[in-house]
């Protein structure tokens, strides 16, 4: 044999020595040992305790989503539906009808008294603290298309089919007129003052405006011009800000940006609002404000928002809430609390055509802004809410009903 091919046979029989030891190795200490669960780091976008999801997408599994329990097991974390913050479950809440009337244009007062408009008989109700109910006043108002009421005081607009307005003074028994081409209106927090948009025949004859509660006395806060139907009156509980405007330069998509306007030119920062038809409500103490949108991103249905909206920390805080429903289907109970009627079916595009979602049968919630718990508080029956008001000295809700006349309240 020459020494060539001594030398190749050698290397052949090395290289099969070495794999044969490596196949061993890899058999004692890699292939019999127990396999080690991989960990990776959770998902972005969860919610850091104690605090509420931030803007964007929610990673399943997200605080405040509603769980299912395991087969066999009890639910994993989350909320619990029906579970207080304390711990526990909560029983149905009794729901009591304490009036009968044909009840609209409803709201409740500082003092916790619950009015509305009866438009089968033309008068105007409260139901006090004390659940007695009475007339505001002797005088029916018959065909009342709108009420917008002050919130410290018995004293509301009433507008008729005919443009006419009223401010009537419940507690003084005073009428004043106001301009039929007003609209709009919005009471400053001590009620009396009045905000509201002039719409007059040319742009160049809208502004927005506001007058002492007798009908004089009016200043021109802005001109309006030709975006007099982007504008929005709602005066804020600290006075600061009397309405907002989709004025500023489009953001792109579903993005918008929403200025607050205030009595004196103030330049105030503007709020980043990620979606469309904002409808606004100010927190009790104009700290925050809770709002609703629709987007792509929500399948057109309506979601809830809150953020910081006063002073140096206007649009800071920007929290979704992860609620399919209407700000107007809310109420606050504190600055750091709100109770949400939230449909248990909405449909895609229920944003666009608020109507279709008129009739369904909503869930109430109580909602902490600060941990972002959400509770589902049952009402033990079915009902359509409209207009809710927390009446944070009796601990109770009252409502209305979308399918069913009278007033309803519910003692939390």
């Amino acid at each position: 044999m020459s020494p060539t091919l001594k030398k190749i046979l050698l290397i052949i029989g090395f290289i099969l020595i070495s794999a044969l030891i490596a196949w061993g190795l890899y058999y004692l200490f890699i292939k019999t040992a127990p396999l080690i669960e991989k960990i990776t780091a959770p998902p972005t976008g969860l919610i850091t305790p104690g605090q509420l999801p931030t803007a964007g997408e929610r990673a399943p599994g997200a605080p405040g989503e509603m769980v299912t329990p395991t087969a066999g097991g009890l639910p994993t974390a989350g909320v619990i539906p029906g579970a207080p913050a304390g711990g526990g479950f909560y029983q149905p809440v009794p729901v009591e009808k304490v009036s009968q009337d044909y009840a609209v244009y409803p709201s409740l007062n500082q003092s916790g008294a619950y009015r509305y408009h009866n438009a089968a008989d033309g008068k105007f109700y409260k139901i006090g603290p004390d659940g007695a109910l009475k007339e505001l006043d002797d005088r029916a108002f018959y065909n009342v298309t709108n009420v917008t009421w002050a919130k410290s005081k018995d004293k509301a607009v009433i507008e008729f089919p005919d443009k006419s307005k009223i401010v009537y003074d419940f507690e003084q028994k005073k009428q004043a007129t106001l301009p039929q081409h007003w609209e709009n209106f919005s009471f400053s927090p001590d009620a009396e003052q009045i905000a509201a948009k002039a719409i007059g025949l040319s742009p160049e004859n809208r502004w927005l405006v506001t007058t002492n509660d007798d009908g004089g006395g009016t200043k021109i806060i802005e001109p309006m011009g030709e975006n007099a139907d982007k504008v929005q009156i709602d005066w804020s509980p600290n006075r600061q800000v009397v309405g907002f405007a989709r004025t500023a330069d489009p953001i792109g998509g579903d993005r918008q940006q929403i200025l607050l306007v205030g009595l004196n030119h103030e330049n105030f920062k503007a709020l980043t609002v990620e979606g469309l038809d904002f409808r606004p409500q100010w927190s009790p103490t104009g700290q925050k404000l809770l709002y609703s949108v629709y987007s792509q991103r929500s399948n057109l249905k309506p979601e809830l928002w809150v953020v910081n909206a006063y002073g140096d920390k206007i649009n800071s805080g920007r929290q979704a809430l992860q609620l399919n429903t209407w700000a107007e289907k809310c109420s606050f109970a504190d600055d750091n609390t709100l109770y949400c009627a939230v449909p248990k079916e909405l449909p895609e595009g229920a944003g666009l055509s608020p109507e279709i979602a008129r009739d369904a049968v909503d869930n109430l919630y109580k909602i902490d802004l600060r941990t972002g718990l959400k509770t589902n508080i049952p009402l033990g029956g079915d009902y359509a809410i409209n207009n809710i008001s927390f009446d944070a000295s009796g601990k109770k809700i009252f409502f209305t009903d979308a399918n069913k006349t009278g007033v309803f309240e519910a003692k939390l």
